[in-house]
């Protein structure tokens, strides 16, 4: 406090003479102490007393002080507070003014540096107002040797901000110390300050905001000059945040020119609403002159339609505040106003030419329709320009313009409107051209389907013309990517009519979207008609992939659906020329596309499939092609849910073909490669009911290859299947696996040689199975092998041993195998049953009471299954004798009996008795003769958890009624039976579920006609009506025209 106190009486102090030496040994302590003090009055008024100490003592007094005082006012220089920082620059200025620079050597370097210090602000703020004291104190002299670097260094975008920053704090304080001697320096800083205003950093923006608005306070009446030129070129500069500076500026210095504030709101006003006076328009007119107040308008108008919002609400914000009318004022400034649209329009900037095109739509809204006149025909000769960015601005200010008009001013000017827009689509520039297609979108929005019929036929001529067609191909793609839905109407029919042009068609279905689904019922027709006349021609390679294109442009998924179901409908046909172009485009469509068709891929491949028998090669190879390329795309999942399909496929295509071999398979090169990955997964690793499916199916192709054909693949075939066969798997897998094998070694005989060694050694094995079905597949394998041994007599050898072995054992446990052995006891109650219909009554009586129609109560079960194989074996060959009255309640009941016991082989032998007396009674006394609960037993057999007994079941009933003399069935007695079959058609099981679908096909009689259907259908419900439609068109359509099987049910015969 008592420094503060001394201080405060020296300030007050009024001195009449110098102050001695001895008088400034007693002050300079106090001020020293005071610039330590924590108090901001304390350190200003030590600062100056300072200031003011240079103008009452000599300068060699004060000399021995500097030491000490320097480093407190340089700290006061950098303090917080704005009024400390002042008063210590002045004091600063005030030293060096007094003293001289040369007192001061480390003083300029000093504030240079802290000039650009990263730390604070603050600091470059200090020191920014420092140095402008200091150069001040050294004369005008300085400033023009220190300006050149300052601007230079303020101008750089290379150094970082916080550099920047602290120069252009120059600008702010250097105009305070020099007043108007710095009024030369005003022209040179203003691009520095507008660049500036555009700087990334906020900090460095609101710097430059600062020194814009310390120039123009301080030199608004006598730099207008220097002041204007730079700040109309920023209203222009491509950057927005430099547009949106250049208006704040301009219009501080516009209310300082016309004596108002600015500070007015104007967020509530109307866009049309003006706060500007007469005297304020005269006072800027007076101040800038007619011509440069029309130039500075028009741009602050454009800037009302500038993309930016902050420099829109900026603009119409001084708009409001300096122009009194505006209709009037923009009708004054108009042609300075097209001027600088012009240039817009032909600036490089696209952000320029879409504020020109918007600023000529607001003016045709402002000044009415009544300007069109003079704006078209300036625009039109902008179209004949050789700048192309004037080209493309002049459209996008036809866009505006049409946008701002009504639909009868468009007309009453299409003349002028419709050539200008033909004429843009077709430029060589595609710029000018894309702008154009928006001009035409505007134009068709406005006046409708007449916009087609004005510019598109011409478009669609200039197609024809060398010169223009590449064009004009651009400008109808252009003007589809932003209005298909309207022009491909227009433009389909015209383009399909023969000769089809596929280019342009390719050309705009990039671009078409959507709107291309709805036309595809006429494009894909035009393009296989197209495509099948330029077959064999040079043409064609580009034909197709003008088709490709147009195919694969079509990305939503009814249009795909659609489009390859038309494809694989035009396969079916008899035009080779129609089905080789459609699989040629199906080929190039799933070779490219990358979209996700495998909820269809099973029809795709029955389709193609069938293709795989034409008699035209180039079919067979597209489609073998197309195939490969689908397959090949498959994950396992997805190929092991495609075996059961692929098996049915192959045996359709096997009951079709002409000769012995399917041509799509004997192709050279390529074999049966396309199919084989998806057998080899389902045998490696598909469930046993998949494996067996594969192998099977993998027969069938061995049947329907040629050995040339099947030689390139023989590794991936047999090492698969010698490696499942190694493995415990069910009998029916092992059967299917050998039969294949069989098939291979029939086919390919020697080429197999290096697998001799494994394939023995696997037919061995197999020999010693428990099942009888695959010893035997076995046999015949191991026979097929012996033609490629080079050694046979070894295997002979070991093979007699081991029947000698197995003979020797069979002698010594004769008696306890009495009915241990499965094939014993199947053989020998088919004797049995057989030789029923060959004894007399009395043996028959015998035999029947004895052993097959015996009491089972108590019995051993396999005892039980030898009678019931004996007894269904005798209903089979003698039905007259077992359907006596003497017998026939009996027998149907131990049938039934058998049917529904718990051990699934005597069920199994049960369900065919019921088979076989069931057709004997259809054969002698009609369907009215069969028991109903024979037909009830069926059809819970049909629902039986056992999937072995429900195919039992099918298979028996598929036999009863599969020969045409068998009476059918009533539609009443069948209908259960039907709907349980219909249900099985869903089964898990795919045995079950294949079977289900040929035993319908015989039950219903549809080989014959679809007469036995149509009764059952008008029985049925609907949900049964449905489920039959579907499978009809599924499955039961083609099984029906296929030959039936010879397959026996008595699985009594060995073979």
């Amino acid at each position: 406090m008592e420094t503060q106190h001394c201080l405060q009486m020296l300030l007050d102090t009024k001195f009449v003479h110098f102050i001695d030496a001895p008088s400034l040994a007693l002050i300079m302590p106090i001020v020293q102490r005071a610039f330590q003090d924590r108090s901001t009055d304390t350190r200003k008024m030590a600062a100056q007393i300072i200031g003011n100490m240079y103008s009452l003592t000599d300068q060699k007094d004060l000399s021995p002080y500097l030491p000490s005082v320097i480093p407190g006012l340089k700290a006061s220089l950098l303090d917080p507070v704005p009024e400390v920082r002042t008063v210590s620059a002045k004091a600063l200025g005030a030293m060096v003014k007094g003293m001289g620079e040369s007192s001061f050597d480390d003083l300029l370097p000093w504030l240079m540096e802290t000039l650009a210090s990263e730390q604070s602000s603050v600091d470059r703020s200090g020191a920014a107002q420092g140095l402008a004291e200091v150069m001040a104190a050294l004369g005008v002299e300085k400033l023009d040797k220190l300006m050149p670097d300052v601007v230079q260094t303020a101008s750089k975008v290379d150094i970082a901000s916080h550099v920047r920053d602290g120069y252009i704090m120059m600008f702010i304080y250097l105009p305070l110390t020099f007043g108007e001697k710095f009024t030369p320096y005003v022209g040179p800083i203003l691009p520095c300050i507008l660049k500036a205003l555009a700087d990334e950093n906020e900090y460095v923006r609101d710097t430059a905001l600062r020194a814009g608005q310390r120039i123009i306070s301080m030199y608004a009446e006598t730099a207008i000059a220097l002041l204007l030129p730079e700040l109309e070129q920023g209203l222009f500069d491509d950057l927005w945040r430099i547009r949106f500076s250049s208006v704040q500026l301009l219009g501080d210095l516009l209310f300082h020119i016309s004596g108002v504030t600015g500070k007015m709101t104007t967020e509530t006003a109307s866009e049309d609403d003006n706060f500007g006076t007469a005297q304020s328009t005269k006072a800027i007119i007076g101040a800038l002159g007619a011509e440069r107040r029309n130039r500075v308008l028009s741009g602050l108008y454009m800037g009302r339609s500038d993309i930016q919002l902050v420099v829109r609400q900026a603009s119409l914000h001084v708009w409001k505040i300096v122009v009194s009318n505006t209709p009037r004022t923009l009708r004054e400034i108009l042609p300075t106003l097209f001027t600088l649209l012009l240039g817009f329009l032909a600036s490089t900037c696209p952000d320029k030419r879409m504020i020109a095109a918007r600023t000529l739509g607001d003016l045709v809204k402002k000044l009415g329709e009544k300007i069109l006149p003079e704006i078209i025909p300036i625009l039109e000769e902008g179209l004949r320009s050789d700048k192309s960015d004037e080209r493309q601005g002049v459209c996008i200010g036809l866009s505006e313009i049409m946008k701002s008009t009504s639909k009868d001013a468009v007309l009453v000017f299409s003349e002028s409107l419709v050539p200008t827009v033909r004429k843009a689509l077709c430029d060589p520039l595609e710029e000018v051209r894309e702008a154009a297609a928006k001009t035409f979108e505007q134009l068709h929005t406005t006046i409708g389907h007449q916009a087609l019929d004005d510019i598109l036929p011409t478009l669609l001529k200039q197609l024809e013309d060398e010169e223009t067609s590449e064009f004009a191909l651009d400008g109808l793609k252009q003007v589809m990517a932003v209005k298909s839905r309207s022009v491909l109407p227009y433009l389909v029919p015209k383009l399909t009519a023969p000769p089809v042009n596929t280019r342009v068609l390719a050309f705009l279905s990039a671009v078409a979207g959507d709107a291309l689904t709805r036309h595809l019922g006429v494009i894909l027709p035009a393009l296989l008609s197209s495509l099948k006349d330029k077959l064999g021609s040079e043409e064609c390679l580009q034909e197709l992939s003008n088709c490709q294109t147009v195919v694969l442009s079509v990305e939503d998924e009814v249009g795909q659906r659609g489009q390859r179901e038309d494809l694989l409908e035009a396969t079916r046909g008899a035009d080779a020329g129609l089905r080789q172009a459609s699989v040629t485009i199906l080929n190039g469509y799933f070779s490219r596309t990358r979209l996700d068709y495998s909820a269809h891929t099973r029809k795709l491949l029955s389709g193609l499939m069938r293709l795989m028998n034409d008699p035209n090669p180039e079919v067979l190879s597209q489609s073998w092609d197309t195939i490969n390329s689908i397959t090949k795309k498959l994950d396992a999942g997805s190929q092991l849910s495609l075996i059961d399909d692929l098996h049915r496929d192959i045996r359709s295509a096997a009951a079709e073909v002409r000769g012995q071999h399917l041509p799509g398979f004997c192709l050279p090169k390529k074999g049966v490669t396309c199919i084989l990955p998806v057998l080899r997964e389902g045998v490696l690793t598909g469930s046993p009911e998949q494996k067996e499916e594969a192998a099977r199916a993998l027969g069938g192709v061995i049947k329907l290859t040629s050995a040339e054909a099947l030689r390139p693949s023989v590794v991936n075939i047999t090492g698969p299947l010698i490696r499942i066969l190694g493995d415990r798997f069910a009998w029916t897998v092992k059967t299917a696996l050998l039969e294949t094998l069989t098939l291979l070694l029939a086919k390919v005989g020697i080429a197999l040689k290096p697998f001799l060694p494994q394939l023995q050694t696997t037919f061995l094995k197999a020999l010693q199975d428990s099942s009888r079905a695959v010893r035997l597949r076995a046999a015949e394998s191991l026979g097929q092998l012996v033609s490629i041994h080079t050694k046979v007599d070894p295997l002979f050898t070991e093979q007699l041993l081991a029947i000698r072995n197995a003979e020797d054992s069979g002698q010594l446990r004769h008696d306890d195998c009495k009915y241990s052995t499965d094939a014993t006891r199947m053989a020998s109650a088919g004797c049995v049953g057989e030789l029923c219909a060959f004894l007399s009554e009395e043996e028959l009586k015998n035999v029947l009471q004895q052993h097959v129609l015996a009491d089972v109560s108590g019995v051993d079960w396999m005892v039980r299954h030898g009678r019931s194989l004996a007894l269904a074996i005798a209903v089979k060959s003698a039905p007259d004798q077992l359907c006596s009255e003497e017998y026939s309640s009996t027998v149907l009941e131990t049938v039934l009996s058998s049917a529904t016991a718990d051990r699934i082989p005597i069920a199994c032998s049960g369900i065919r008795a019921m088979g076989y007396l069931m057709r004997h009674q259809l054969r002698t006394g009609g369907p009215e003769s069969i028991s109903p609960r024979i037909i009830t037993q069926f059809v819970k057999c049909l629902q039986n958890q056992s999937s072995d007994i429900r195919l039992v079941t099918e298979r028996v009933l598929w036999w009863v009624c599969k020969e045409a003399e068998t009476p059918a069935l009533e539609p009443s007695l069948v209908k259960p039976v039907i709907k349980a079959l219909l249900d099985n058609t869903k089964d898990k099981n795919t045995s079950v579920r294949a079977q289900s679908e040929h035993t319908l096909v015989s039950l219903l009689r549809l080989r014959q006609g679809e007469d036995c259907m149509q009764s059952i259908n008008a029985i049925l419900d609907t949900a049964s009506n449905e489920l039959l439609s579907e499978c009809y068109r599924r499955s039961l359509k083609k099984i029906s025209s296929l030959p039936d099987s010879n397959e026996e049910i008595d699985d009594t015969i060995l073979t």
